[in-house]
């Protein structure tokens, strides 16, 4: 099973808008507010949230349209690299992904893989795809 940031991502991805136009950073805030309900500073959580609306951003989650969701961060690059690496299926763990997404840089682990890895077991992640820009 998935970290809870893990879990906010396939909530996130899965949400029932019931025909409603639902942002992915709506859907993200209601996942999260589910699993961390009286931890706000957990709710806003940057690292897990941003690879969440960049993967968005770039199309490539399943059922959620591409569109600007995400500014420019350093979340961004490390989700959609991590990705690509999945796609070729040459790093399958959230340390052997962070490692090579980082440049093996001393840089602490805040659930980004977490989020990439639960949207790719569980086929929620568009495979194949052209690597976006970060």
């Amino acid at each position: 099973m998935a970290n809870k940031y893990g879990e906010a991502a396939l909530i996130a991805a899965r949400m029932e808008t019931h025909g409603k136009p639902l942002s992915p950073s709506a859907r993200w805030q209601g996942a999260a507010e589910k699993l961390y309900p009286t931890s706000p500073s957990a709710q806003r959580k940057g690292g897990p949230r941003f690879a969440f609306l960049s993967l968005c951003e770039a199309g490539l989650i399943k059922g959620i349209p591409p569109g600007q969701y995400a500014p420019s961060n350093k979340a961004k690059a490390y989700a959609l690299r991590a990705v690509a690496l999945l796609n070729a299926g040459t790093h399958k763990t959230v340390n052997t992904l962070w490692a090579e997404v980082t440049d093996g840089e001393e840089i602490p682990h805040n659930s980004q893989m977490d989020v990439v890895l639960a949207l790719w077991k569980n086929d929620l992640i568009v495979r194949n795809a052209p690597e976006p820009s970060a």
